[in-house]
């Protein structure tokens, strides 16, 4: 690897230390598998090294600074923050090409590390039956549609992968339904079981909200039997999504973000108001359709079940 680029990871920052501080843990563990590799690691808020500092200290003795948004769903910090501080960096740096990779995302490599979770889950209940168990598929909420409608898809995925009769979506904050709304519904349409599948890459104050969140639905549902997931930072497929991304760093046009200079961008600066999702990516000097145009699997598994037809309400 050419020690001119330099990889800068630019995740979101928490208000809990413990989060912070295993997202620096992560970063120790991805330059242990890559020695070779200049990687950096900053913040967009919460923490002591942000954005502006991150691009600067990626920039010098270096030709290259990739920057990868080590976010799950793309809303304000991705689409207008960031580049605005890479156009920043841009200007200080006239020498330095400062390219940019799309977000984690919620494409098939995430649907593989929430597949391992669900699973994970099963197995720990006394009767895993999908029938009776439903799945609650939990994120952090968004103001910005496009961020929801990723975690739709997912859910979606999930729902189409597995044989549960219920894989709902919920959110601990900003937008709606809440997990508390969405548990009572699937006690009403008989689950005995469920499953709470967070959408978390690290520790922080909403990990523990939705631990004491889950204890008290289990005193309010002593009936029903909780399964809660963790968030997944450190899961291979993780590491495994990074070097991915690093492999197709080669981006035309000087490496656009996804909203990086476009004219929907520019247009939300003026209005304040920015939502689409036209992504596409580059690999290689070919254009692709974004993750969430390509089904994980083949989903044949589930021809042979007749209570996909019935007319209950699915995400």
């Amino acid at each position: 690897m050419d020690n001119s680029t330099t990889f800068l990871l630019a995740a979101h920052g928490s208000r809990h230390p413990e989060g912070n501080a295993e997202i620096e843990r992560f970063a120790e563990e991805w330059r242990e598998r890559h020695p070779d590799w200049r990687i950096e690691l900053c913040f967009i808020e919460h923490a002591e090294v942000l954005l502006a500092e991150g691009l600067e200290r990626a920039a010098r003795g270096a030709r290259q600074v990739l920057v990868i948004p080590f976010i799950l769903n793309a809303a304000g910090h991705v689409k207008m923050e960031l580049p605005a501080a890479m156009e920043a960096a841009r200007a200080n740096h006239p020498d330095v090409a400062f390219l940019c990779t799309r977000h984690l995302g919620m494409g098939r490599e995430i649907f593989a590390v929430l597949q391992g979770q669900l699973d994970r889950l099963m197995k720990s209940l006394a009767m895993p039956d999908p029938q009776t168990t439903g799945v609650v598929v939990l994120g952090r909420g968004s103001s910005d549609a496009g961020a929801n409608g990723e975690l739709a898809k997912v859910a979606r995925w999930l729902f189409e992968a597995n044989d549960h009769e219920l894989v709902d979506l919920a959110f601990t904050g900003v937008t709606w339904p809440r997990l508390e709304t969405v548990v009572q519904r699937q006690a009403r349409l008989g689950m005995t079981q469920i499953c709470v599948v967070p959408v978390y890459l690290f520790n922080g104050v909403l990990i523990e909200r939705i631990k004491a969140q889950v204890e008290r639905l289990r005193q309010q549902y002593p009936q029903i039997a909780f399964a809660l997931g963790s968030y997944f930072g450190f899961d291979k497929g993780v590491f495994d999504l990074l070097d991915a991304k690093v492999a197709g760093r080669e981006l035309p046009g000087g490496g656009l973000l996804e909203c990086d200079g476009c004219k929907y961008r520019e247009a939300a600066e003026a209005e304040h108001l920015h939502d689409h999702s036209h992504t596409i990516t580059f690999s290689g000097g070919h254009a692709h359709e974004p993750e969430g145009h390509a089904q994980p699997h083949a989903y044949d598994h589930h021809e042979h079940h007749d209570h996909h037809d019935q007319p209950l309400a699915h995400i």
